[in-house]
């Protein structure tokens, strides 16, 4: 709990800064004629959106376990990163239809001294907000924080397109605009895969840690004879471990669970993710038989 307030808390701090970077992107773009900063303005919305979505499913995501849910809630936290990733294709298809209308009908842009200070100011905003939002998510193990940081860390390189654009109009190449906005498109749509790609490892059990790491790390347990069958899953900071652990046949029952708690414990130090280990054991005839 003390980790879903710290979460919220970065959230609504990155909110505020959001909304204040929307509103003088989306303004200005109007006020200037501006479509690739009014695209970058809509941008920046979708971070608004998604962290309204991220401070009401971290609510749930850090809800402890219960009778119908043993394994917790936290990969709803997981599930959110996905809507982010499915808003930002629906700015992609909206920023390339404000494209081809600009094509079809073009526009002077009036890239004045204001609009450059009101980038200069935003592009500041979201340098600070990609850097403390992954400072935070490290700390904080949060799933939703570390794909927020890597969709504004997106939106820093996207403004210094649009930058880029207003210095082409003033210099008369109006066309610049669009290009710049075809740009955002493929930088928004990077920033998409890459959250797509990390939050559906998570959901579909993608292995989480080196497993021969993990089964090298338990055959130098003393009493172990071996280690096989290593599976993990699950996010950064709910990492789950099974394992099969071939042991002399002759311990006893209490033996060799002093010895699976020896192999938890030794996880646990290596992996400070991992929240849960099964441990299969095996007596060394049953193991020769099978080969």
């Amino acid at each position: 709990m003390d980790d879903y307030k710290d979460i919220s808390r970065v959230n609504l701090i990155v909110l505020i800064c959001n909304i204040l970077v929307c509103a003088l992107k989306i303004a200005t773009g109007h006020m200037i004629n501006s479509m690739s900063m009014i695209a970058d303005g809509y941008h920046s919305l979708a971070d608004v959106s998604s962290n309204v979505i991220g401070l009401v499913a971290i609510s749930f995501a850090y809800k402890p376990s219960d009778e119908k849910h043993p394994y917790g809630h936290k990969k709803i936290e997981t599930m959110v990163t996905l809507v982010i990733g499915v808003m930002l294709v629906a700015v992609c298809f909206g920023v390339i239809s404000g494209a081809v209308d600009r094509i079809k009908n073009p526009a002077i842009v009036n890239a004045n001294a204001y609009s450059f200070i009101v980038m200069i100011i935003t592009i500041s905003v979201n340098i600070f907000v990609a850097a403390y939002e992954r400072s935070k998510a490290a700390q904080l193990k949060s799933d939703f924080l570390a794909s927020d940081s890597i969709h504004t860390a997106s939106d820093v390189f996207v403004s210094l397109s649009v930058v880029a654009g207003l210095i082409f109009a003033r210099l008369g190449i109006h066309l610049a605009d669009v290009a710049v906005s075809i740009f955002i498109v493929i930088m928004i749509g990077r920033a998409a895969w890459g959250i797509f790609s990390r939050s559906t490892d998570i959901l579909v059990d993608s292995a989480a840690l080196d497993e021969q790491g993990v089964a090298k790390l338990v055959d130098s347990i003393d009493g172990v004879k071996s280690c096989h069958k290593v599976r993990t899953r699950g996010r950064e900071d709910d990492i789950k471990v099974d394992l099969h652990v071939l042991v002399n046949e002759d311990l006893s029952v209490l033996e060799a669970h002093e010895i699976c708690d020896v192999i938890e414990d030794r996880l646990k130090d290596a992996y400070p993710g991992i929240t849960d280990v099964t441990i299969h054991i095996e007596p060394d005839e049953k193991r020769s038989k099978t080969l």
